[in-house]
């Protein structure tokens, strides 16, 4: 393909109908006035200025040179555009995106026709901006990002109050401190800088009063009707993130018009995610824009529905650069074809079915709450600790089951569920369930995991609580995996009643009674398909070098204090100061995360998040410090925030958000 001239323009103001300013950043193949060309749009809070720009810088230029444009804006009160963020994924968002798919298309350069893509957020929105029909989108991508905005994000999970809640609106707090820059906005910049300070949300108060599946969740979610979505779609996740099941969900829902690829991969683009092996993104995109865009007869439309990586008998390790696998490809999406376990004896996992009628084995589980602390982050942006690692350590504090040593290969792909008949002493308790690989030396990777708030059990919209000492039924569906077991190996499945801090603790400390006799396992079998070789990356180090000025520092620890019986998970991440070669602007973002428990008390949990945000040039420095908390009685959260801004050495804000107490609503 011959590479095409192009020009970047570094700021394009853009003024929708309100008269607020939008500011973009554009990639423009030179010649399009008379040639006129195709454009992808890209809508974030991240900054494009700082914050997106080495994965922008190592994707829109390669789009460009295809006769493609590049248009990355960024959000209200975000980066250097007007006004200040009113939420996430909100209908004034929605709108503004409509509207700026419609100036593109109106530009003498475009041809009319708009893709838009994104991972996370611009993931999560450009979904949701495909629901709504405007006129001019024709093709989305969509990276890590979700068809239910309840129950595979970073909120809640079937019920149960996930950590990442707090670290997101901790960092979302971060993110829309940051001032303007200067060299992109003037004299206004400081002015735009407080406007954001005194008047920008604390995400978690409004999270926080929606607990249950109504309709601020079911707003942005296109699983509530995948018929919204027209246009074609090309649906990727990877299985080390914690938006795992939104391309089967997708192909399920659309299956004329949808695509899935799952990489092992972490929340980042997978033309430079980890573990290896990565993807040929760009040449996958551009045939894709190709296709959509420009009507080019490519074949794109005849690629396999579903393409996935099956994870060979991966070694749990401090840092997983590359995990063992094949890539498999099945042209139509199927419900698989399930192998079911059950529990014959206490400990013994056996292939068939649970025997009908057969005498209760009643068993006991009442978890310490600190267990979970081998689980890993809920979603990841390095293939470190932030991954799930040994899982022994969290067995120990789990009811578990296992299978003989394998005699044959098992390869899985789809969504376990697991079946059981339990009790609870307590009206509100949760139930985490693991599926583990165990190797022959005894370290145990997780494979697919799932949790349940047990008032969940027939649905996220009308929770209902346990009736105490009642045996109730309950159905477990877990995360999608892709996985191979080996001969020698031996399948686990770990259930406990705490994972920690992942999951936070129900109001008691609940013990629950399951009946082993009932308990059903059943795995996805993989089924026909065949195998192809992942085209890779042609530049195997795609993201730009900037200028380091102070290195980068991680650091992820427990502690657990015997004296006083209180266990402390600990997150520090430094990004360390570099500096954009061509802006001259350097930033650096610090996190220190810290969560707490006692392994016998559920109402001691505590989470506190702080982060330090830098941005600097010659003669110029600003500094945020933003802090988030939560803690939580049996009937209530307790959540507080505040924000403090620097202008060199002198303080110039300072902001508290008052602790409020959020009823706990059955969680």
């Amino acid at each position: 393909m011959t590479s095409r001239p192009f020009t970047t323009i570094e700021n394009q103001w853009i003024t929708l109908a309100d008269g607020t300013r939008l500011a973009a950043r554009i990639w423009m193949p030179d010649g399009a006035e008379s040639d006129p060309v195709p454009a992808v749009f890209e809508f974030l809070p991240y900054r494009k200025r700082d914050g997106t720009s080495p994965r922008d810088e190592s994707t829109y230029p390669v789009f460009a040179a295809a006769g493609i444009a590049g248009v990355r804006v960024d959000i209200r009160g975000s980066g250097e555009s007007d006004g200040v963020i009113d939420g996430e994924y909100t209908q004034l968002e929605l709108a503004n995106a409509c509207e700026l798919i419609a100036w593109i298309a109106a530009q003498p350069w475009s041809n009319g026709s708009v893709g838009m893509m994104g991972i996370s957020w611009g993931g999560f929105n450009c979904l949701q901006v495909a629901a709504l029909r405007p006129p001019a989108l024709k093709a989305v991508i969509s990276i890590a990002s979700t068809t239910d905005r309840y129950n595979d994000d970073i909120h809640y999970k079937n019920g149960c109050h996930l950590s990442a809640q707090l670290s997101w609106a901790a960092t979302m707090l971060a993110y829309q401190s940051r001032s303007p820059d200067p060299e992109i906005v003037g004299d206004r910049w400081r002015e735009m800088w407080m406007e954001r300070l005194e008047n920008e949300p604390f995400f978690l108060e409004e999270w926080l009063e929606h607990q249950r599946r109504d309709a601020f969740w079911k707003h942005g979610s296109i699983g509530e009707d995948f018929s919204d979505v027209a246009v074609p779609s090309l649906v990727i996740a990877g299985w080390a993130d914690g938006y795992r099941n939104t391309p089967l969900l997708a192909v399920e829902g659309m299956s004329d018009r949808s695509k899935a690829l799952i990489g092992p991969w972490i929340h980042k683009y997978p033309h430079f995610a980890w573990p290896k092996p990565r993807a040929d993104f760009h040449g996958e995109a551009i045939a894709f824009w190709n296709r959509w865009l420009r009507g080019e007869a490519n074949g794109t439309e005849a690629v396999p529905q579903v393409r996935a990586y099956i994870l060979d008998a991966v070694k749990p390790a401090p840092r997983r650069d590359v995990d063992p696998g094949f890539w498999i490809s099945k042209d139509s999406w199927q419900a698989p074809e399930m192998q079911n376990f059950y529990v014959e004896a206490f400990g013994s996992l056996t292939e068939g079915h649970p025997v009908p009628h057969a005498p209760a084995h009643p068993v006991t589980l009442k978890s310490p709450l600190d267990t979970g602390t081998a689980a890993g982050e809920w979603f990841t942006l390095k293939p470190d600790a932030e991954l799930a690692g040994d899982q022994r350590h969290d067995d120990a504090g789990s009811l578990t089951v296992q299978t003989a040593p394998l005699t044959h290969t098992l390869d899985i792909f789809g969504r376990p569920e697991l079946s059981v008949m339990l009790s609870s002493d307590a009206p509100v308790a949760n139930l985490i369930a693991r599926i583990v690989d165990v190797h022959p030396d005894g370290s145990a990777t997780r494979v697919a995991f799932g949790v349940l708030n047990l008032t969940h059990r027939n649905g996220n919209e009308d929770p209902q609580p346990m009736k105490p000492g009642e045996p109730t039924p309950i159905r477990l569906t877990l995360d999608a995996c892709g996985y191979r077991f080996r001969p020698g190996h031996r399948i686990r499945l770990s259930l406990s009643s705490a994972y920690w801090p992942m999951v936070l603790p129900a109001p008691t400390d609940a013990e629950l009674t399951l009946d082993t006799a009932t308990l059903g396992l059943a795995l996805p079998k993989l089924g026909a398909h065949e195998t192809f070789e992942m085209k890779q990356p042609d530049n195997p180090n795609p993201l730009p070098t900037y200028i380091e000025h102070a290195p980068s520092e991680t650091r992820r620890q427990v502690l657990r204090d015997l004296q006083v019986d209180r266990t402390s998970y600990t997150i520090y991440e430094d990004t360390g100061l570099f500096e954009h070669p061509g802006t001259g602007l350097s930033t650096r973002q610090v996190r220190d995360e810290i969560w707490t428990i006692s392994p016998v008390d559920p109402q001691s949990m505590t989470g506190t998040s702080v982060w330090t945000c830098d941005m600097q040039r010659s003669g110029w420095f600003v500094r945020t410090v933003s802090t988030s908390r939560i803690a939580c009685t049996e009937t209530h959260w307790l959540i507080s925030a505040s924000v403090i801004a620097y202008e060199g050495e002198i303080k110039v804000f300072e902001k508290t958000f008052p602790q409020k107490a959020i009823p706990r609503d059955l969680m």
